[in-house]
């Protein structure tokens, strides 16, 4: 099989990979109960103007976003209501970016007034639709109006395995849940196939290996990727690769170019965003800019065309790349994330001793963070036959947890 998505569900969570012949090409969290808004279609209430960014704020059902003049805000005053569509997610303590440029399509739903979202799917399931050409199509409402009515939530995005599942149409989708496999059978026909687990354990050392800044390359170089609020770095070491190499200089340029996929490949499945500066090894400054179409190359693959600017005096790589999803980092981060690490070992725990009855002992954010998410609970519930006993613990590190055998 030269192309596949898999997904791996857990409650609250399903990881989604894309793979070609073994290697992973693209990876995203879905996470039902919190997902990250993208596509979603509100009706929104501008609250503020601010000329000096050349846009206005609105209120949603949800988190206010920022509406640039460009994309609808211009000639609006506050208080006017208006249908908007998520076209990035808040990140970085940044509310979502939107857009007025509505299509036929989103202003009936508008008109409408009516709520279309699957809190499971994360997305819209529309009676007659289907994915085609990255979006979900079919269906209809008619009537009413937008002028007036709170911030509402109108439709959900679709999730990321509906927006995989469109960016590659002809790869099967093989995933390990019953439920979600019947969910998502009317959108995806017979692509979808319902397996017993969806990842290997080599497959799931790749996904791991994701979270760690640090990336091993053949012959002991290495990269370092550090995310900051205003960059991302990342180092290129080469290690003891061209050590034993007396051409130095030659031997360096043809290091630096042989590692360029491996680098566009972690850009990519870390969904590395905005401003990414990179450190080649050993080269001169000067000497760096000659790989510039060689690193244009390798990101040419990307679905979202990052960019690369050039070669700063000090020989960095200038990268941009647009930000739409969250970074990967900063998914893997925080309460929430962890609460739902442990709800996948804790399912694993009781698939392998059905008879035995869990508690999580966690620390307050932890517990809250579950206790928040109208999915991940009720999914363990399901596959387990019983609700998991939740403990906060104040003695606990923000994000530490522990499952704990209940008597019964």
């Amino acid at each position: 099989m030269s192309l596949a998505i898999l997904a791996a569900c857990a409650p609250g969570e399903i990881r989604v990979a894309v793979t070609s012949q073994s290697t992973l090409i693209d990876y995203a969290l879905w996470r039902p109960g919190l997902p990250d808004g993208v596509g979603d279609l509100h009706r929104g209430r501008i609250t503020a103007r601010v000329p000096a960014m050349a846009g206005a704020f609105v209120a949603l059902d949800g988190p206010d976003g920022f509406l640039p003049d460009t994309e609808g805000a211009a000639g609006a005053t506050v208080g006017t209501v208006l249908g908007v569509r998520i076209t990035r997610a808040a990140q970085g303590g940044k509310g979502p970016r939107l857009s007025g440029m509505l299509d036929a399509a989103d202003r009936a739903l508008l008109a409408g007034g009516t709520l279309i979202a699957d809190g499971l799917l994360g997305g819209s399931v529309i009676a007659g639709g289907s994915i085609a050409d990255g979006s979900i199509t079919g269906g209809s409402i008619t009537g009413g109006s937008i002028s007036h009515g709170p911030p509402a939530l109108i439709r959900r995005g679709p999730g990321p395995l509906v927006r995989l599942a469109a960016l590659y149409p002809d790869a099967p989708v093989l995933l390990d849940d019953a439920g979600l496999a019947a969910t998502l059978r009317p959108l995806l026909g017979t692509r979808l196939t319902l397996v017993r687990a969806a990842f290997d354990a080599q497959l799931e050392g790749r996904i791991e290996a994701l979270a760690d800044p640090l990336v091993d390359l053949p012959g002991g170089a290495r990269l370092a990727i550090y995310p900051t609020p205003a960059l991302t770095s990342i180092d290129v070491d080469a290690g003891a690769a061209t050590a034993a190499r007396a051409d130095k200089g030659p031997a360096q340029f043809a290091f630096n170019r042989t590692i360029l996929p491996a680098l566009a490949a972690e850009i990519r499945l870390r969904n590395l965003s905005g401003a990414i500066l990179v450190d080649l090894a050993g080269l001169p400054a000067r000497r760096r800019a000659a790989l510039g179409p060689a690193l244009a190359a390798a990101l040419a693959d990307d679905p979202l065309r990052p960019r690369l600017l050039g070669f700063t005096r000090l020989g960095l790589a200038e990268i941009v790349r647009p930000r739409i999803h969250p970074p990967l980092h900063e998914s893997l981060a925080g309460p929430h994330a962890a609460g739902l690490v442990a709800l996948r070992q804790a399912a694993l725990e009781i698939a392998a001793n059905p008879s035995r009855a869990l508690a999580l002992r966690a620390a307050p954010p932890v517990v809250g963070a579950l206790q928040a998410d109208p999915v991940a609970l009720d999914d363990l519930a399901r596959r387990a036959g019983r609700r998991l006993v939740l403990r906060a613990d104040p003695a606990l590190a923000a994000t530490a947890w522990v499952l704990e055998a209940v008597a019964t």
